[in-house]
């Protein structure tokens, strides 16, 4: 079973704008050929497609929150690239819901999308993915996007941060059932960092805050993290396989 360093074909969740767009960018400068994902943001996911190094990528569009919409993301996706070696699971929602100031429904309903998009959608597409990658006998990789909220705690935010922990877990188990087939499974868990969504406040009054909870001064970058998917998704990365990088720029330490 052998991974190519390039020329693989590539599925990217979420890959309309921010750490997606830069992740399929660090993919294409590489040599590889990437399926742009986006569920509602078209004209954002066309400019990612347009600003890729290369050619043969393709863009395919779909609601990961229903498993049809998934099935049909990773049809489309294999059909456009002739098969799948990397998937990388990074669409995921984000919604501010402080329990003492967030009303049931709303907190049920907020519950549920966190669910249905940030993990059972990264479920489906890895069993999608994967089943594919058995089939085409060469192994593959998969990369989650996890985050520092699954260990420090998200008080605003704590379905995004139980459901990127489940992300985490996820991964693991799939790191043991999946490499007997060469298939090689990890996430990464970012701190802050810099997309369009977060520029208000990176920019606004707390952006003073949000730059000393690293003791570099600053936030990450969305190419920082793009980089580390890319090494993670690469054959030198094998025995890495079940990690959780740590991409916070020592904001948050654990042992």
């Amino acid at each position: 079973m052998n991974v190519p360093a390039s020329g693989r074909r590539v599925l990217v969740s979420g890959a309309s704008r921010g750490l997606g767009r830069a992740v399929a960018r660090a993919f294409a400068a590489n040599g590889d050929r990437v399926a742009v994902h986006f569920g509602s943001r078209e004209e954002d996911a066309h400019t990612t497609l347009a600003s890729l190094a290369g050619g043969g990528h393709t863009l395919v569009g779909g609601d990961l929150a229903d498993p049809s919409g998934a099935a049909a993301v990773v049809d489309a996706a294999a059909e456009a690239l002739g098969g799948i070696d990397v998937l990388v699971n990074n669409a995921a929602v984000n919604i501010r819901h402080p329990l003492p100031e967030t009303p049931y429904e709303e907190w049920v309903a907020v519950w549920q999308q966190h669910v249905a998009v940030n993990l059972l959608a990264t479920a489906n597409l890895s069993h999608l993915a994967a089943r594919r990658m058995i089939d085409q006998g060469g192994g593959g990789r998969i990369v989650n996007i996890g985050s520092r909220g699954a260990f420090r705690g998200e008080p605003d935010h704590p379905a995004y941060g139980a459901t990127k922990a489940a992300v985490h877990a996820l991964g693991q188990s799939l790191a043991v059932s999946l490499a007997p087939y060469g298939i090689a499974v990890a996430s990464v868990a970012p701190g802050f960092f810099a997309t369009e969504r977060v520029a208000p406040r990176v920019e606004g009054p707390e952006g003073a805050a949000i730059r000393a909870q690293s003791p570099f001064g600053r936030v990450g970058s969305a190419e920082e993290i793009a980089a580390a998917v890319l090494w993670l998704a690469s054959p030198a990365a094998e025995w890495s396989s079940g990690t959780i990088l740590d991409l916070n720029g020592a904001s948050h330490l654990r042992s």
